[in-house]
């Protein structure tokens, strides 16, 4: 049986007196993509932090390679391997490419020779950053800022990596590119947690998915699954 990296049991996660999270329940196993799927409102953001630490839950727990995580700060959660690219990709627009991914391994700094190799494996998968490592960050595409904030998520060497609308804003081709590299990442063996508004195109890639609805899941099962599920291909891929 493959091993289960992140177990998030029951979390109730709050906004002030608003309740965003009712009592979620995922899991994901090593090696897995994993999505989570839903329209505008439904909990996919909020989950990812609360997991990340950015918000802490009232109740539930939150385990990853079997220690309790739910209400670390975000650096020990981030020190353990659980890596967040948040929605917006949030790069520093006035520092460079190369200094941006620096940023990237700033808990690694005791590791100069694995933060190196890091680098060289993003610009490998990230060729056009190499090009453009001496460039300010907010002068790039959508695209290409993407490709930044994904690698700067790797540069911190994670064991999971969340990866929050990656695709939001961006032409279709490199919608697709961004997919393939999400694809290339797993069979690098990075687990992956995938936060998507392009249902279709997640659930081509995950080996599992979960529906939120109003802070709750409605449904889960494998990617295949849900794809061909008929409330999930009206509601969420625009069929009829």
């Amino acid at each position: 049986m493959p091993q289960t990296v992140l177990s998030v049991d029951a979390i109730h996660t709050y906004y002030g007196q608003i309740e965003a999270l009712k009592g979620i329940s995922v899991h994901v196993d090593q090696g897995e993509i994993v999505t989570l799927i839903g329209a505008n409102g439904a909990g996919k953001s909020t989950t990812l932090k609360t997991i990340s630490g950015l918000l802490a839950p009232k109740t539930g727990t939150i385990t990853f390679l079997g220690e309790v995580i739910s209400g670390m700060p975000v650096h020990k959660v981030t020190e353990r391997g659980v890596v967040h690219v948040p929605e917006g990709r949030r790069i520093f627009p006035t520092m460079t490419v190369e200094e941006n991914l620096e940023m990237g391994a700033y808990l690694r700094n005791k590791d100069p020779k694995g933060v190196k190799e890091s680098m060289e494996r993003v610009f490998d998968l990230f060729p056009r950053l190499e090009e453009r490592r001496s460039q300010k960050g907010g002068t790039l595409s959508g695209g290409e800022q993407q490709m930044l904030a994904t690698g700067r998520g790797m540069m911190a060497d994670p064991k999971l990596l969340m990866l929050d609308e990656p695709s939001m804003g961006l032409a279709p081709v490199v919608v697709e590119m961004i997919f393939e590299t999400i694809q290339k990442l797993n069979k690098e063996g990075i687990t992956i947690l995938l936060v998507e508004q392009n249902a279709a195109m997640a659930l081509q890639v995950a080996d599992r998915g979960y529906v939120l609805e109003t802070g709750g899941i409605a449904l889960e099962g494998t990617g295949r699954e849900l794809l061909v599920n008929e409330q999930v291909r009206k509601t969420y891929l625009g069929e009829v």
